[in-house]
């Protein structure tokens, strides 16, 4: 534990000039993927059976094992999978591994199986876009513990960019975040063009919420349907983008007015207590907009001065005339943080998780919420000490 927050003090020194570099490997790249299994041209259905997750990945694969596996570098193409819950097993020497039961698919019948999935749940679909620091075995049990949280009612799609899995590489991740822009952009709109596709949850953590605002800005702007109404639900949990650029730029599309009145809503969880974000704003400058942090000490000084806790948020957008609905609204979760770096509370605090959950499943209000001097901003009611298996089994977690 000391190291990790050791080499959390030292990210930026880190960062700002001696970050970990990424080795391109033993195996040529190309090697990796000369398995048909990598790109099918059509689907092995025995492959597929019992793998009701959905992935789309811009990670390059590896196929040369008797089981597929994703690696942390860039590939030349967007591939379609799907997965099943990670498992765990034995290797050749009897130490226990984990890993998750990949199936690539051509990108026909990857639609094909999501339409059949959607129209079986009234065209519910839910897409959750991970950040910093995860592989994708992380991520496939992030997807799994969302979907086992919330019950969500509709196929799950993660989508998956070649994050490195490592402490020490947020500037890669920042990097490689920005190389995929394109591909995840034009992976929403596909989905969000399809006439089946009704309603689209999107969950995205950290880093995530840089690849689905710019990508949601896009649709907005180059749909057909004058609403991008099936974008309903936003969610950014420990969202790592400024928040300037958000206050600026989130009213002139994804939360234009008639957009909100057709019930488009961003949910935002922050916590002051998120460490992560904490370095990010050493890094950038600038706050961060999962992370309540006064900028100003005169805002804060104010704050104080009314016995208010010091923290300052995102301010909601100024209409010409005001949306019916609400469409932003910040849970501030400092008081129930849990968890070593208070980064991923949606999923590791028993007073989030059951908020989260609710706000997948599209609740505009939580029995747990306590109203704020602020409008669209709430805490959550602590709801008593627990144990850490407690808090596992209350967030539907599975073991690390």
């Amino acid at each position: 534990m000391m190291r990790q927050y050791l080499a959390i003090l030292f990210a930026p020194l880190v960062l700002s000039g001696c970050g970990v570099a990424v080795e391109y490997g033993d195996i040529p790249h190309s090697q990796l993927v000369e398995n048909p299994r990598c790109n099918p041209v059509e689907t092995d259905r025995n492959a597929v059976a019992d793998k009701n997750y959905f992935a789309v990945t811009s990670r390059l694969p590896d196929c040369l094992g008797e089981a597929v596996s994703l690696t942390n570098h860039r590939t030349d193409r967007v591939r379609f999978a799907r997965f099943a819950p990670p498992e765990i097993s034995a290797n050749a020497k009897g130490k226990k591994q984990t890993r998750v039961p990949l199936a690539f698919q051509p990108e026909a019948d990857w639609w094909n199986g999501l339409r059949e999935a959607s129209n079986l749940r009234k065209g519910r679909v839910l897409l959750y876009v991970h950040g910093y620091r995860e592989t994708f075995l992380s991520t496939a049990k992030d997807t799994v513990q969302i979907a086992e949280l919330s019950n969500f009612d509709g196929p799950i799609i993660q989508y998956s960019w070649p994050s490195q899995g490592d402490l020490l590489s947020y500037a890669v991740d920042e990097t490689n975040m920005y190389w995929d822009e394109r591909n995840f952009r034009n992976f929403l709109t596909k989905l969000a063009r399809q006439q089946w596709v009704k309603e689209i949850v999107i969950v995205s953590h950290s880093l995530g919420a840089r690849l689905v605002i710019p990508a949601v800005e896009y649709v907005d702007r180059t749909s057909s349907n004058a609403d991008s109404s099936n974008i309903s639900n936003i969610i950014l949990a420990s969202p790592d983008i400024d928040r300037e650029d958000f206050e600026r730029d989130i009213a002139e599309e994804v939360l234009a007015a008639r957009r909100v009145n057709n019930d488009r809503r961003i949910t935002v969880y922050a916590s002051l207590n998120d460490k992560a974000l904490a370095v990010s704003r050493a890094l950038h400058g600038y706050p961060r907009l999962g992370s309540p942090y006064c900028f100003n000490p005169f805002e804060a000084n104010e704050l104080k001065a009314k016995g208010l806790p010091e923290r300052c948020f995102a301010t909601k957008s100024t209409y010409e005339t005001q949306p019916e609905k609400t469409g932003f609204t910040i849970i501030d979760t400092t008081d129930v943080t849990s968890g070593g770096s208070g980064h991923s509370d949606y999923l590791r605090s028993r007073e989030v998780c059951l908020d989260f959950a609710a706000a997948v499943n599209g609740a505009r209000e939580s029995p747990g919420r306590i109203p704020t001097h602020i409008a669209h901003v709430f805490r959550l009611k602590n709801i008593g000490k627990a144990t850490k298996e407690q808090v596992a089994a209350f967030c539907k977690r599975a073991a690390d």
